[in-house]
Parts: C-alpha cells; structure tokens; sequence
C-alpha cells in the first residue's frame, strides 16, 4: 500500500493517513483558513462586551454592598441586608427563566457548557446574570461570559454571512467563548484549557488517558524535588528563581493534601446532589421556586453575620473578593467564624446552584480555600500547602475539570511551587468524585419562552 506524500494534499482513497497528513490538509483548506480569521477579529468586540459585562458587575456589586451602606451610616452591610437584594434578585432571575427565551441560561448545577448558545437567548442570559450575580447570588460569572461570548460570534458570523456549518458553528462558539473567559480568568491559557475540557474533545476516553499522565507528573515531581533538596545536586530547569520566598513542600504537606482531597470530594458531593435536586425541582414550579432558592441563600448568609458578626457578603456572591481577604490574612477568621463559613455558604451555593443562574467556579475555590485555611493547623500541614490542595479539590470535584483545576489554581499562586499538591489533591478529587453515586440529572433549560408555564 501506498501512503500518501507529506506534501501531497488530501490523502488518496484506500490509503492510510498519517495523522500529520490530515492536520496539514485541514489547515490548508480554504474554509479553515476563513475560520482561523474569522475567529481572530471576533476576539477584539468579544474581548470589549465581556471587558464592559465585567465591569458592569463590579461597579453594581460594589454600589450595592460597599457604596449604599455606607451612605446610609454602616461600615459594613447589617445582617439584614442580603434579603432585600436577594429576593429582587430571585423575583428578576424567576421572571427571566420563565419569559425569556433560553432561560437565562443553563442551570449551574449542570456545569459549563461550550456550545448552543443562540443570538436570540443572550438578553435573557446577561439580564439574569446582572439581577442575581451583583445583588448576591453565591455564584460566578464564568458561565454568562462563555455564554456571552459564543451568542456574539454566532451572531458575527450571521452578520458576515458565513457558511453555517457544524464544525464552523462549534469552532466560531468554542472561539468566542474562549475570549470572553479569558477576561475573568486572567490569563488566556487557562481559558484554552478550560474550553477544551468543557468541550469535551475526544470524550471520556481523553480523561481515562490524561489522568495516569496528569498524575505521574506530580508524583514525579515531588520525587526530583525531594531528592534535589535531599542530594543537594540539580539537574538543571528551566524556572526562574522569583525573590519572594516560598514554602518548601514536605511529607506531611503530601499526606494531608491527599486526605484533603478525599474530605473535601465527600463533603462537596452531597451539595451537588442537592443542587440537581433543586433544580428539579424548580421545573414544575421556575418562578417560585427560584424566589425561595435566593431567599434561603440569603437566610444563610443573614445568620453567618448574626452568629459571626462579620459582614454577610463573606456569604452572599461569589468569593471572589473575599478569596483574595482570604490569602492575604487567613489568620483574620477565628475556627468558629471558619466553620460557619464553609456550612452556611455550602448551603447558599447549593440554592444557588439549583436555582439561580451563574457559573460554579469562585465558590467552589472559595470553599476549598476555607477548607484549606481551617485544616491548616494540623500537624506538618502548612497554610499555603492547604489552600492550594483544597482550591484544586474543591475545583476539580465541582467542576469535574481536573486539568483546568490544577492549571487555574497553579496561576492563582503565581507560581509552581505548589503544584506537586495542586496535582495530586485535584486528580483525587476527581477519581473519588467520579467513583461516587452520581444521583439526577438536572433538567435541560427551555429554548423558548415559557410564559405560560405555572409559577
């Protein structure tokens, strides 16, 4: 048998391609290369509307939770705060879910999701996310920006005229929403990362092979890292040697980020399986339904602030900000305030999950984070140490995305000291996450209008 040319173009009938054969044809052929470009100048007005969203957000959240109360005499929010906006937040997000084509968007309790996301559903995708997130909602932005983002490049694209075609559909959405991510993650490889792993590209089969891999690289990173500091001998890298100094990982740094790992995939299970269970229950009853999900979430971060005394909002949105608090002082929450944190915003995110309209990320390294700072004090465990294992198990465990845990959670540090742990507590995670029962499905969100539906 004859194999084709490197050289000679698309592979001849009865042959057998070398895979470097295919890749070489399809990036010579004339649709992909309009594909490529197209995909190119969709980044710059993708990249500003999500650049704007953001901003939009960040100026409401802090109007709401920062400028409002202290025109009217309080440092921080009082303890009642959070019900007001959270109930206008459940009536807006109820009235979207069921008037709005879409929904509002997927339920975040289903995940990320890459594709399908039609110009006609963005209204109600952005006016969702602007009544909940801001006013709240213990939930990230994430998902309407990969929303976002693919609903505007489908929508260039029919603007140009382009060739509708699946594999231009699915690159044009997988492009657009790769840009408009970026924006929040700050760093566009951890958007291609995450892109590809939500995508799914090459199935179940991609995980079974990336996850041996994934974790022989740190295993045998801990090895080399060990013996350099044991033999006092290198080998020679390519990292740069930073000025800040960093914690040097150690056994039981290694042992108690696996134990970590275990704990955190067991504990943060059953709040996805309530999630899935609120959000089926909310199908026969969306309005309603979604009013109480943002009231409970609201009830929950009430009394963190009675009990605690600390400001609601530790509860309430998505962590973000009170992760960074979080990093530069863990020291600044006592045992008891920690514990009520990781129960009561446990129990939000679950509502929230269920019943309102967002993206599972930012909460879900927040409670890692928490984890990681309230187990810190264990014998050999280090703070630093713990909130990376924690992070990147709590990531992987909600999101069921081990590599863009452990590349998110790595560029989070600002470097890869950790990454041994990040590692390993993610790969756990992930393998008892999957061993679990995986109990329902949450329902598919409506395409069209559902007004007539009962509340």
């Amino acid at each position: 048998m004859t194999q084709s040319s490197p050289r000679s173009g698309p592979p001849v009938s009865g042959t057998q391609p070398h895979e470097a054969d295919v890749l070489r044809h399809t990036l010579r052929s004339a649709g992909y290369l309009k594909t490529l470009g197209f995909c190119a100048l969709i980044g710059i007005p993708v990249s500003l509307a999500a650049f704007w969203f953001l901003v939009a957000l960040h100026e409401l959240q802090d109007a709401l939770w920062g400028d409002l109360p202290e025109a009217l005499g309080w440092d921080t929010p009082p303890w009642w705060w959070p019900l007001p906006l959270l109930l206008f937040a459940g009536c807006a997000v109820g009235l979207v879910v069921m008037h709005l084509r879409g929904g509002g968007g997927h339920v975040p309790a289903s995940g990320l999701h890459t594709g399908g996301t039609p110009p006609a559903a963005l209204p109600g995708v952005l006016l969702a996310a602007m009544a909940g997130l801001p006013f709240g909602a213990v939930l990230g932005p994430e998902a309407p920006l990969i929303a976002l983002g693919a609903g505007l490049a489908l929508l260039f694209r029919d603007l140009a005229q382009a060739p509708a075609t699946a594999q231009s559909t699915a690159l044009v959405g997988a492009a657009g929403a790769a840009a408009a991510i970026s924006a929040i993650l700050g760093n566009p490889l951890v958007a291609a990362v995450l892109l590809i792993e939500v995508a799914g590209v090459g199935g179940p089969q991609l995980f079974a092979v990336m996850l041996p891999a994934l974790l022989s690289t740190g295993v045998g990173s801990l090895v080399f890292t060990g013996l350099g500091r044991w033999t006092g001998l290198h080998t020679g890298d390519l990292s740069l040697n930073a000025s800040v100094p960093v914690p040097h990982l150690d056994a039981a740094d290694v042992l108690w980020a696996l134990v970590l790992a275990v704990a955190l995939a067991a504990a943060l299970h059953p709040v996805l399986a309530a999630a899935r269970a609120v959000a089926s229950y909310l199908t026969a009853r969306p309005f309603t339904g979604t009013v109480l999900c943002a009231l409970g979430a609201a009830v929950c971060a009430a009394l963190y602030a009675l009990v605690t005394g600390r400001a609601p909002d530790e509860v309430a949105l998505s962590g973000q900000a009170s992760l960074a608090a979080l990093a530069a002082d863990p020291h600044a929450w006592g045992v008891g305030a920690l514990l009520a944190l990781l129960l009561l915003k446990g129990a939000a995110y679950a509502l929230c999950l269920g019943g309102l309209r967002g993206g599972p990320v930012f909460p879900a390294l927040f409670l890692g984070a928490v984890t990681g700072v309230l187990l810190a004090p264990l014998p050999g465990l280090g703070v630093v140490p713990a909130m990376a294992a924690g992070m990147a198990a709590a990531a992987a465990a909600m999101l069921r995305l081990p590599v863009s845990s452990v590349v998110l959670v790595t560029l989070l540090l600002g470097g890869a000291a950790m990454m041994p742990v990040v590692i390993l507590a993610a790969v756990v995670a992930f393998v008892v996450t999957e061993l679990l029962p995986e109990g329902a499905s949450p329902p598919a969100v409506p395409a069209e209008p559902a007004g007539d539906r009962a509340a």
